[in-house]
């Protein structure tokens, strides 16, 4: 079993969980985030003097999968998170963890059959 966290533009969510649904990965939790990478935030002006903007918004991806689904899971994920053919610096990155146990609260089942 594997944990995939991705940070992706908010604007790339709908592509991406479309992208997850053709490799037949449904569940998935969402969430709000800032950061920033490469681009190390953005300049911006209000009202004339230039500030900072240090945090860039981005969505979260946490999808628990079993081992099978791994490769799939990443493909998907890039092919819907990347800004055209080639992509641009802020599209975002993939962390494939390891994950020692999942547990449904529900039946109290565990391991793969719990994801």
């Amino acid at each position: 079993m594997k944990l995939i966290i991705a940070i992706v533009q908010p604007s790339r969510l709908e592509a991406v969980k479309e992208a997850l649904t053709e490799v037949e990965v449904f569940r998935l939790t969402v969430v709000d985030c800032q950061g920033f990478g490469r681009q190390k935030g953005q300049a911006s002006s209000y009202r004339g003097p230039d500030f900072a903007i240090n945090l860039l918004r981005k969505v979260q991806l946490q999808i628990a999968v079993n081992e099978e689904f791994v490769e799939p899971t990443i493909q998907a994920i890039l092919k819907g998170a990347k800004t055209g053919e080639k992509g641009e610096i802020g599209d975002g990155k993939i962390f494939v963890l390891p994950m020692d146990d999942c547990i449904r609260i529900r039946t109290g089942e565990r391991g793969s059959e719990a994801i």
